[in-house]
């Protein structure tokens, strides 16, 4: 008899169950779409109906342990393979990222405009007054105003002809006040101590000028009778 020694059994390992459910994944893929092409349906494949007993590697039959891991594992490599055949949806385009503000730039700072040089005032004549009663009267009461003197034109017109009839060099030399040294003077008829306490400010100190004396004249009424107008006699 010739020597020789019979081929061990061969366990299979899980490598080698994947690798032969991978392989036989791929067939019925394979068989599948055989299938699907157009053919004589009525011709009958006298091989599939032979029955074929599964073996492992080496020839030897599969006990039922081995036949169940191999249906699980053949489960389980179908299912990732029919996940894997699975066809993505097309992936959304990439919109170009917005770029964002950058705030390591140093920003201009914003220079205002310039303002328009402001139109010089247009320079304002003095007001002229005619050198007379009239005149005299009308500047004065623009200044009191100015100062918060009361007074009308008809009060000072009025006591003003009584006391001087409009001349403004006009002296008393008659009355207590010129006995006593101190005639009365001007327009308005005033001592030298009610001018001097009275004096508006911005008038010549003179007592004789017509201006300086209505205005000082009409101070010491405002606050003795409350106004000029009030006059009406010696005061």
């Amino acid at each position: 008899m010739p020597n020789f020694t019979l081929p061990r059994t061969v366990r299979m390992t899980r490598t080698h169950k994947v690798s032969a459910a991978l392989v036989a994944t791929a067939g019925c893929a394979a068989a599948l779409a055989f299938t699907a092409a157009p053919g004589d349906t009525g011709t009958t494949d006298a091989r599939g109906a032979a029955a074929v007993k599964p073996v492992s590697a080496n020839g030897m039959p599969l006990t039922a342990k081995d036949r169940a891991d191999d249906g699980k594992e053949a489960r389980a490599v179908a299912s990732s393979v029919a996940s894997g055949l699975k066809v993505a949806p097309a992936e959304k385009q990439d919109r170009p990222a917005e770029q964002t503000a950058n705030r390591s730039i140093e920003r201009k700072a914003l220079v205002a405009p310039k303002a328009a040089p402001k139109a010089p005032k247009a320079h304002k004549a003095p007001k002229r007054y005619a050198n007379n009663l009239d005149g005299w009267i009308r500047e004065s009461l623009d200044i009191m105003k100015a100062k918060g003197i009361p007074g009308s034109y008809e009060g000072l017109h009025r006591n003003i002809m009584r006391e001087s009839a409009g001349d403004p060099n006009a002296v008393n030399d008659w009355d207590i006040n010129a006995i006593n040294g101190v005639p009365s003077k001007g327009l308005l008829q005033v001592i030298q101590p009610t001018f001097d306490a009275y004096h508006v400010a911005g008038t010549p100190k003179k007592l004789t000028d017509p201006i300086a004396n209505i205005t000082a004249a009409a101070n010491y009424a405002a606050d003795r009778y409350g106004s000029i107008d009030n006059v009406d006699s010696a005061y």
